[in-house]
């Protein structure tokens, strides 16, 4: 019955093979490309070596290609919100309220480039003439430290939904939202592998906040008797998407995590140094299982079913660069 269903479901068109009943446009890379119009490219070669990830090579000519446009579009629903929060206000005959941040979530798998996404949007977005104030969070910060991921067993699911402190989540968001001053964003090392303790950062009441995390679209149950059960997404302007085929993240993930094992697993401080002394057949082996046992659990189950959730889907291709991009339609 099982293969039955899973045939079944193979066979149903996916958002980007049936564009007819898609709620989504679609464009080349090349196409969308055009939509930067006169924005201007305010990033050098130098910094955008800086700001993109290990094992990703986004270059000058890709954010040319894909985030001038991306800006330019965010910058116009930007202005939009502010054009509605100042007619709003006219109609509730309000006179001291305050806009509150522009909210940007960027979601999509381990490995997949989210990270280089924000870091470089966060630059761009800040370099606009109107100079907003641009601040970049991520989810990591929000995960259980691992000494309460194992008493709860739940250290072979880091990354799952389940292991996210999702109360602190949602008073984070809720305080941004709020525009309360200098919110505390807990903050996570990748060094170590775990929530630093008793350390926080200051989110002070930016024009636009960047959230980036793996499962920032996840949906969760909803009560039968009808209370008020906020999302993640629920505070949200605008969200992006970053998807790949799967068995090129595959690849990605394990090309990083053998990088890694020659770079940043080497320093005695770091969670994963036993990695750096074993055989590369056993990094091998080790990062296959991390994947296929935990990564690519968390993909199907948790992360990929969000995707239809986004505004914008930036699909990527064998290069690890944007292809094809998705924008919801109006």
């Amino acid at each position: 019955m099982q293969q039955t269903l899973d045939k079944e479901q193979a066979d149903i068109p996916d958002d980007f093979g049936n564009h007819d009943y898609s709620p989504y446009r679609f464009f080349s890379a090349e196409e969308w490309a055009h939509f930067r119009a006169d924005t201007p490219l305010t990033l050098t070669a130098d910094e955008v070596r800086r700001l993109r990830s290990l094992n990703d090579p986004v270059d000058l000519d890709e954010v040319r290609r894909i985030y001038l446009s991306l800006s330019r579009l965010l910058s116009a629903h930007v202005e939009s919100s502010q054009i509605l929060f100042e007619q709003r206000k006219r109609f509730l005959s309000l006179s001291d309220e305050a806009k509150t941040p522009f909210v940007i979530g960027i979601a999509g798998s381990v490995a997949v480039g989210k990270s280089t996404t924000a870091r470089i949007l966060a630059e761009l977005l800040s370099r606009w003439p109107s100079s907003p104030k641009v601040d970049l969070v991520t989810t990591d910060g929000f995960l259980y430290p691992n000494a309460v991921l194992q008493r709860l067993g739940l250290m072979e699911r880091k990354g799952f939904p389940e292991s996210y402190d999702m109360g602190a989540l949602l008073r984070f968001l809720s305080a941004i939202k709020a525009g309360k001053p200098n919110v505390p964003s807990p903050t996570y090392s990748h060094l170590s592998y775990d929530i630093q303790p008793n350390t926080f950062r200051s989110v002070d009441r930016p024009d636009i906040l960047i959230f980036e995390g793996i499962n920032v679209l996840q949906s969760r149950n909803l009560p039968e008797d009808g209370k008020i059960v906020p999302m993640v997404s629920d505070f949200f302007d605008f969200s992006i998407y970053i998807h790949a085929e799967e068995d090129l993240i595959h690849n990605w993930y394990v090309q990083r995590f053998m990088r890694l094992r020659d770079t940043a697993f080497r320093n005695p401080d770091s969670y994963f140094h036993r990695y750096a002394a074993i055989s590369e057949t056993e990094a091998l082996e080790i990062a296959e299982h991390l994947w296929r046992d935990i990564n690519l659990k968390n993909l199907r189950r948790n992360i990929l079913p969000t995707r239809p959730r986004a505004d914008l889907i930036l699909q990527k291709g064998e290069n690890h660069l944007v292809s094809t991009v998705a924008l919801r339609k109006l």
